[in-house]
């Protein structure tokens, strides 16, 4: 039961990018159309789940041991810039048009502050190893339901009748702001 409070409240209740607000830059600018989100939701979850499992690892077992926790921050920048080059290398070769389409924004996951909050949150809350990977996970899942919802809606606001001074950047904001109080509802949940 525990394990699914975690992902339950990782995914609704604490959703990074619309209660944390980490990872606007992605969520803002690849949301524009349902392919790309998916896939770049895809990218983040497989960061952030690998990061999580990868970040306990040298945290428990060699930076606590070694008495070297303040290292943390370090060591995590080290290894999220790892995973993100190899999704990036794997995206380019086993899929030019995503990779050609997920632009500056597949590379600036490496930059991306929902990747590295996951890891010191799970740190953090003192998690097991177990429950970190479904933290990571469940954090991912988190990400891209939110990235898909809004590429949904700014899909559809493509063909709403906007007026001139809220089309752009004021509309999409409007909406990452109603997603936003939208999610909040899940807060009695858990």
């Amino acid at each position: 039961m525990h394990l699914i409070a975690i992902f339950l409240s990782a995914v609704f209740v604490n959703n990074y990018v619309l209660s944390k607000f980490l990872g606007i830059c992605p969520f803002v600018g690849v949301s524009k159309k349902l392919g790309p989100s998916l896939s770049m939701g895809m990218a983040v979850t497989f960061v952030m789940t690998m990061a999580t499992t990868v970040t306990w690892l040298i945290f428990n077992l060699i930076l606590i041991p070694l008495g070297l926790e303040y290292l943390k921050i370090v060591s995590f920048i080290l290894v999220i810039a790892s995973l993100v080059q190899f999704v990036e290398m794997f995206i380019k070769k086993v899929s030019r048009p995503l990779y050609d389409t997920l632009g500056i924004y597949l590379p600036l996951i490496t930059t991306n502050c929902a990747i590295m909050g996951v890891a010191l949150f799970m740190v953090r809350a003192e998690y097991g190893f177990i429950e970190g990977v479904i933290y990571g996970f469940s954090a991912g899942i988190g990400f891209t339901l939110a990235i898909v919802i809004m590429a949904g809606i700014r899909e559809e606001l493509e063909l709403a009748d906007v007026p001139e001074h809220f089309q752009g950047a004021p509309i999409t904001m409007i909406v990452a702001g109603c997603l936003a109080l939208a999610f909040m509802g899940f807060g009695g949940m858990l």
